[in-house]
């Protein structure tokens, strides 16, 4: 299975890619007052991209040594993806006003960035670590 290992981290790169980009497009919509972005067929290819990103994800963790999370990289990542998806929900449905859904989606696509920081450093420091080490 580790020789798939190049192929099913392309496909979870791409789909980090995709699921943040559609996210960013449904908040924006969202927030435009727009219906498309809780239109069924825009819900199903989220669910599409995000069930093939954690499956990718899980692969990737049964494939790689267990010592390469021994700093708590991917912990972090794992705990920040849940408190993205909880701005997600609020950014897009759960928020009450116009306010709260922004405040949200601004949130959520900052957390979004931090944990691909994380991912690129495989640090828990993520970004704030690679400019540690620039300076």
């Amino acid at each position: 299975m580790i020789g798939f290992y190049p192929q099913i981290r392309a496909v979870h790169i791409a789909m980090v890619l995709a699921s943040g980009l559609l996210f960013a497009l449904r908040g924006a919509g969202v927030l435009s007052g727009a219906a498309w972005p809780m239109r069924l067929p825009v819900k199903l290819l989220s669910y599409a991209i995000d069930t093939t990103l954690l499956t990718a994800a899980l692969m990737l963790f049964t494939l790689l040594p267990h010592a390469m999370f021994a700093n708590g990289w991917l912990a972090t990542k794992v705990a920040l993806l849940v408190v993205y998806i909880g701005l997600g929900t609020f950014a897009l449905k759960r928020g009450r006003t116009r306010g709260t859904r922004a405040t949200c989606y601004i949130a959520a696509l900052a957390v979004f960035a931090f944990i691909i920081s994380i991912a690129r450093a495989h640090h828990p420091l993520g970004l704030f670590f690679l400019l540690r080490g620039a300076a």
